[in-house]
């Protein structure tokens, strides 16, 4: 039989996921435990690079997305979850592969940018967080995926992996630079070209209003402005009905403007009922339905999809040792696959002596 294709993704443990890790990412990977050889790493060492003040809140937090992964529907009999400072294979990776990456190209990374601004880091960062993308690298090539499922803002990490492989693929194992990406592998490569699958809804907004730019801003714990995936119904009622709309809309008779306007963006993406979204829509357009009416419905909407995986999570919060068995025995898991590939990148790099 052949090997299903393997897929690698994760979540850094920063917190509880919210809606935008689930339509960016989770949902995907839920999809596709069936046909895929599924590994989920929880990038705590990641964590660190910003929270190296908070490492207690960083050991909670793997907790917290494994959690959520197993209330959500990550099914650990068909996928391997497991931690990253439990994997040194990947430390070792991080190593060799930052010796294939000039240090400007670092800087051009614009995840790097944006997190160094909207930190207000300036130059005060550690070695540690500006190496964190070549850490995410070793992070997917050590399990030598074909596919990572994805958010859009992670795009450029992948861009660089994508790199990393190539060139590691040409110095170390011969093969030749014109070789389509498709290749690589059937030409004597060890590391895959990796794909991208991005999720349904690319950058889900937050529900509070524009940032300084105008622009809507994505949902993020950091900027408080997201709905978890356990939040219950009433936490769920209060951050809609608050959530920002049309600023020009002063009373349900007027005219809305529905195009970036946060309401509607969830409406298209939860509910289940397009011939109502799209019928609310234009009601909402002539100033024939309030914003309280369509608030309400997209209450009903989040709640009865998010109310089935707080109620599972409740149930494994009740019994976190079988939680942590889970957590160790995907770890074992990946360390197996992980060290066979470090041994493999030993050996194209002459570097293996025992």
């Amino acid at each position: 039989m052949k090997a299903k294709p393997r897929i690698l993704t994760g979540d850094t443990s920063t917190g509880r996921l919210h809606l935008g890790h689930y339509v960016g990412s989770l949902e995907n990977r839920i999809n596709m435990q069936d046909d895929y050889d599924c590994y989920f790493i929880i990038a705590n060492i990641q964590a660190l690079t910003t929270r190296l003040d908070r490492p207690a809140d960083v050991h909670q937090n793997v907790m917290e997305v494994m959690l959520d992964y197993l209330a959500a529907g990550i099914d650990p009999k068909k996928s391997t979850v497991f931690i990253q400072s439990e994997i040194p294979a990947i430390a070792e990776l991080t190593v060799f592969f930052s010796l294939l990456v000039p240090c400007p190209r670092l800087m051009r990374n614009p995840t790097i940018k944006d997190e160094i601004r909207d930190k207000g880091l300036g130059d005060n960062y550690s070695m540690g967080f500006l190496m964190y993308p070549i850490s995410q690298v070793a992070d997917i090539l050590a399990f030598r995926p074909e596919v990572v499922p994805v958010g859009e803002d992670q795009i450029p990490h992948l861009e660089l992996t994508r790199e990393v492989a190539r060139r590691f693929n040409q110095l170390f194992c011969h093969v030749d630079p014109h070789t389509e990406d498709a290749d690589y592998l059937s030409k004597g490569g060890l590391f895959p070209i990796i794909e991208a699958k991005l999720g349904r809804t690319r950058r889900l907004v937050g529900i509070n209003g524009p940032g300084p730019d105008g622009s809507l801003l994505k949902m993020s714990k950091s900027l408080n402005n997201a709905i978890y995936l356990s939040d219950d119904p009433d936490t769920i009622k209060k951050k809609v009905m608050s959530m920002y709309t049309d600023p020009n809309r002063l009373k349900a008779t007027d005219k809305g403007q529905v195009e970036n306007n946060p309401l509607w963006i969830f409406h298209e993406t939860f509910n289940p009922d397009k011939a109502w979204v799209h019928d609310a829509e234009d009601r909402y357009r002539a100033g024939t339905i309030g914003d309280v009416e369509c608030k309400r419905k997209l209450v009903d909407v989040l709640v009865a999809l998010i109310e089935p995986m707080r109620a599972r999570r409740s149930q494994y919060e009740k019994d976190l040792h079988q939680v942590k068995t889970l957590l160790r025995e995907g770890t074992a898991n990946a360390n197996e696959l992980a060290n066979q590939t470090l041994l493999l990148a030993k050996e194209a790099m002459h570097q293996r002596y025992f």
